[in-house]
């Protein structure tokens, strides 16, 4: 696998408020230069929300201004058909990402002066999607197999085809698979197989060329994540830090295999963002390494197969309080690569 040394530099999860791509670009631009990502808008229309930005070419998908389904009175065959033909070939060019559904994305594309270690994007995880996408009778398509399948194969595709679109940037490529809906993976709301998540989480894996990356922000079974071909485990280290805590003999197979971990150390709330400092945060980053190092795992090893990024999502945020959040993350960064180097 690609070596995830990355000496905790920073990056974000994907979603920022700003509804002016180039403005949330260059804010990127500027705190994130070794490792900048594209950033999902929200804000500017539901059609940039994590699911819909993916959707296009789905069989049947129909998005409104607040909803997506697919539409089963449609006839399926033909697309169904393109789909698994182009995923038989590789074609991740018939299922681009259009700048309707991702205009930060195209923003980002187009920025002049880019020299990054490595640049990250994302895509909505086979899980999430398919729960959140339903049929016209309202059932969730992750409980359809030829549905679900159809979802896993054409992520699978966007997040080759996104790859491919960054590599013009830096030939090191992230692509994180954002999963939120793992979240409630074990409880009522959330039946189905383990067999059953991680082959969907492997088939969107498996589209990924260079560095790969499981991204949750609550608690999870974090045996199962680990346990796939992931090269990242992304995880709240601020809200949940004790979540990962529970699995010290898979952390440390990962991180022998030259894995890192994402350390969500900078909060997304703006409320938890005024009572933090840069040195508040980098004592409860330590504190959240130390149960590992307890277990055998080197510090060293955790400062250098590391990545710190914001616990989520800042898209809940002021504008002016993303900037923060990115200020404070890219000080802290600075800060430990300094202290640990």
């Amino acid at each position: 696998m690609p070596d995830a040394r990355f000496n905790c530099l920073p990056t974000i999860i994907g979603s920022m408020p700003h509804t002016d791509p180039v403005k949330a670009c260059s804010l990127i631009a500027e705190y994130l230069k070794e490792i900048p990502a594209w950033p999902q808008l929200p804000r500017r229309s539901f059609k940039e929300s994590m699911c819909p930005q993916f959707s296009q070419g789905f069989p049947g998908v129909v998005v409104t201004e607040n909803s997506i389904y697919t539409d089963r009175s449609q006839d399926w065959d033909e697309p169904l058909e393109e789909l698994y033909t182009a995923y038989l070939e590789n074609n991740v060019g018939r299922y681009p990402v259009g700048a309707d559904y991702a205009a930060g994305l195209h923003a980002f594309l187009s920025l002049e002066n880019l020299s990054p270690k490595a640049v990250k994007g994302q895509v909505t995880g086979p899980i999430s999607f398919g729960l959140t996408v339903t049929d016209d009778s309202k059932r969730a398509i992750l409980y359809d197999d030829m549905l679900s399948d159809a979802a896993a194969k054409l992520l699978r595709l966007k997040a080759g085809w996104q790859e491919k679109a960054l590599a013009k940037i830096s030939k090191n490529t992230i692509i994180f698979i954002d999963e939120p809906a793992m979240s409630s993976y074990g409880s009522a709301f959330f039946s189905l197989p383990k067999e059953k998540v991680v082959a969907l989480l492997e088939e969107v894996l498996g589209g990924i060329g260079g560095i790969k990356g499981i991204h949750c922000c609550g608690n999870t079974d974090w045996s199962l994540i680990l346990g796939t071909s992931t090269d990242i485990v992304s995880f709240d280290a601020y809200n949940y830090a004790e979540s990962l805590t529970l699995y010290p003999a898979e952390v440390k197979k990962l991180l022998d295999r030259k894995g890192a971990i994402a350390w969500g150390i900078v909060p997304n709330t703006e409320d938890s963002l005024i009572n933090e400092t840069v040195s508040s945060l980098k004592d409860r980053l330590e504190e959240a390494m130390a149960p590992f190092t307890r277990k055998g795992i080197p510090f060293k090893q955790l400062i250098e197969q590391g990545l710190l990024t914001p616990s989520c999502s800042l898209a809940s945020l002021t504008e002016e309080a993303s900037a923060q959040a990115l200020g404070m993350l890219s000080e802290l960064s600075a800060n430990i690569r300094k202290r640990y180097r």
